[in-house]
């Protein structure tokens, strides 16, 4: 059994294993060509995530079905205590099914078991469902004057959720 997985729940997380790099990449260029373009910076991480995300002290999950990758989440370290959750994406087959709400409660609880105290994420208002999401698991708005620049141009929404 994969790490959080439940009998009965066909959804399964887990972390990332070598090999992975293909599905980290097709999961996030699909929603992001989808909504946006592929920016400098989705390239350099999806060219490495193991030298942009886990190297620096980052992690990667994703949620499997039957050992198919369909949605990921990495947890990038800005701080000795602090994570930017960000390639988040889920396949659109799976979206509305709670596959992404499991990822994103994972992550969370890596996070917390990682020792953060502050988890930190950029978005798009076009993702309404997404900024939902975000906000029922307890992500709040940022004012725009606690707000650090983005290297994205799509990012106009951001959010932090302080952990206890």
């Amino acid at each position: 059994m994969s790490l959080y997985e439940q009998p009965s729940d066909p959804v399964c997380i887990r972390q990332f294993q070598p090999g992975d790099e293909a599905s980290f990449r097709s999961l996030n260029e699909e929603w992001i060509s989808h909504y946006f373009r592929i920016e400098a910076r989705d390239e350099k991480t999806f060219s490495d995530p193991q030298g942009t995300i886990l190297a620096p002290g980052g992690k990667i999950l994703f949620a499997t079905v039957a050992g198919r990758c369909v949605g990921c989440c990495a947890l990038l370290r800005t701080a000795e205590n602090e994570f930017e959750v960000a390639k988040m994406a889920v396949t659109p087959a799976y979206q509305g099914s709670g596959t992404g709400r499991k990822l994103l409660q994972a992550a969370i609880e890596e996070a917390r078991n990682a020792g953060a105290h502050r988890l930190y994420l950029e978005t798009n208002r076009t993702l309404t469902p997404a900024i939902r999401l975000y906000e029922s698991l307890g992500f709040k708005h940022l004012p725009p004057n606690q707000v650090t620049p983005s290297p994205y141009e799509r990012a106009d929404v951001f959010m932090e959720m302080v952990l206890s």
